[in-house]
């Protein structure tokens, strides 16, 4: 596999952007490696600038559904272009997929569209504190939801990839209206959001994580966060930016039917262009500028050609077949690697939720943050760098998700698997 030309465009990057790289995990220093730089992608490939040509099974972290590159996706952003590319002004495009958002997602009667998932999260933390009139957001340890101040927190995502605890530039002040918990924990969570000490306005969490890895809630775990959130007046926030569309039409919440007061969601919705949203019930929505007193603004919010990108996967991921089919090939790729991993001396246990899946280097079931820290990051790091020799593009972190797309079909994955195993066999000794 040639390299060249990515260590000099990595050269070049490193003296103009912090770590060369506008991610930090993009830097792929916890798989032990310098990272290859994208040229091109179609379907379920990516193509780097030396010509090398692999499986993706990121799929640009996750928004990628119907793989890259789609033709009716890009027919849909060359159409809209042609009339112009912002407009900071409202436009058809943004009601009809506004419409669309609210028909699929159980819980959403209004949604408002923002340029980013932590956009996206950080205005539903305002909005449910300015709902409530209280300051305490509580989320779980391990759970990602983007870079603003609150979140930062035991976080997922790069920040444990990286080993960061947290952030420097993080006022006490922030940290002490934040409180994270044990992901899964319903002991812990009764007795954190009923202590007449705090002032809860919000629980915000991934319905399934996917930023400690994949890991999916356990039986009664979101029933008791909704039933305790109810009681005591908390505002409940989902955040769907990775498995919203991803799960089902509807998202997590359609999939395992609990419906949140708020939602966020991001990735698929823009087709692979930036864009989040936040939504849900009209009595909490209706506090946001203008028509209440929560500000929350921004230029490019709603720009048409993110909304036509998004309006175009959802006709088709709409279309009759399309999460069953999905569901289908995800479960026999799950079944397949389940097999691989339990015939390796090498432990390893697998954690998929629909098309969303992690493979993890640990002996034990992975239910929470502590037990994902528990997994062997370093022979993670070595499957890495030996899937990416066999041409399968993994995600350069042991703390995120695969993803599968419409665009695999059971040859890409056969290949997936045959490389998996023999990966598995090179990382006993």
């Amino acid at each position: 596999m040639k390299t060249e030309a990515s260590a000099q465009l990595f050269t070049q990057a490193k003296a103009l952007i912090p770590g060369g790289v506008n991610s930090p995990v993009r830097a792929c220093r916890s798989v032990g490696c310098d990272p290859l730089f994208v040229a091109k992608a179609s379907g379920c490939t990516i193509t780097d600038v030396d010509g090398n040509t692999f499986l993706d099974f990121v799929g640009s972290w996750g928004p990628m559904i119907l793989g890259h590159a789609h033709p009716e996706v890009l027919e849909a952003i060359r159409r809209t272009a042609l009339d112009g590319a912002s407009f900071g002004a409202p436009s058809p495009l943004e009601v009809e997929l506004s419409a669309q958002v609210c028909a699929a997602v159980p819980s959403i009667d209004m949604v408002r569209f923002v340029n980013s998932g932590t956009e996206a999260t950080m205005s539903a933390i305002r909005l449910a504190r300015g709902y409530t009139g209280r300051k305490v957001v509580v989320k779980f340890d391990g759970c990602y939801h983007g870079h603003a101040d609150s979140f930062l927190v035991k976080a997922g995502s790069g920040v444990i990839t990286l080993g960061i605890p947290g952030s420097p530039g993080v006022p006490d002040d922030i940290v002490r209206n934040t409180l994270s918990i044990p992901y899964n924990d319903t002991e812990v969570l009764a007795q954190t959001l009923r202590d007449p000490s705090l002032d809860v306005a919000c629980v915000i969490v991934e319905p399934v994580a996917g930023n400690m890895g994949v890991v999916a809630p356990k039986s009664g775990f979101l029933q008791a966060l909704r039933e305790l959130t109810r009681e005591l007046g908390i505002v409940l926030i989902f955040d769907e930016v990775i498995t919203g569309f991803r799960l089902a039409l509807g998202g997590a919440q359609e999939r395992f039917g609990i419906l949140p007061d708020l939602t966020c969601l991001g990735k698929i919705i823009g087709g692979g262009l930036p864009v989040g949203a936040y939504g849900g019930k009209r009595e909490i929505m209706s506090l946001i500028a203008p028509d209440g007193p929560v500000y929350q603004a921004g230029t490019l919010s709603g720009n048409p050609l993110a909304m036509a990108a998004g309006l175009a996967v959802l006709k088709v991921i709409r279309r009759p077949g399309f999460y069953e089919e999905l569901e289908e090939k995800s479960a026999w790729f799950g079944v397949e690697l389940e097999k691989i991993a339990a015939s390796s001396p090498v432990p390893a246990t697998l954690n998929r939720v629909g098309s969303m899946l992690t493979c993890f280097f640990a002996a034990d079931p992975v239910v929470d943050f502590a037990s994902a820290l528990r997994a062997d990051a370093s022979r993670y790091g070595r499957h890495y760098r030996q899937m990416l020799a066999g041409g399968i593009w993994l995600a350069p972190s042991q703390f995120e998700a695969a993803f599968v797309s419409a665009a695999h079909d059971r040859q890409h994955l056969q290949k997936a698997l045959d490389i998996t195993e023999s990966s598995f066999k090179k990382l006993i000794d």
